[in-house]
């Protein structure tokens, strides 16, 4: 089941379970949708995988299966993608 983590590694910006603007990875490092495409150009900075919409949890099924409130922040922040 996924973590759905509460906010964006980079800049840190609030990512609750019914947003639409966050982006994961397969591992579920989790950006927002700004810093996933402008920054990131759409590639994971830790694993180097792609970044996609993360699902929408109903909000009856987070009575049971709450999202994470555990905040990861990269301290450097992130970097442009090399080209």
């Amino acid at each position: 089941m996924l973590e759905l983590r509460p906010n964006c590694e980079c800049c840190d910006k609030d990512l609750p379970p019914e947003s639409r603007e966050a982006m994961i990875c397969t591992f579920e490092c989790t950006f927002c949708a700004t810093c996933a495409t402008d920054v990131l150009e759409g590639v994971c900075p830790n694993c180097s995988g792609e970044l996609v919409r993360r699902p929408v949890r109903p909000a009856a099924k987070l009575v049971n299966n709450p999202a994470s409130t555990k905040r990861v922040l990269k301290a450097e922040g992130c970097a442009p993608k090399a080209a």
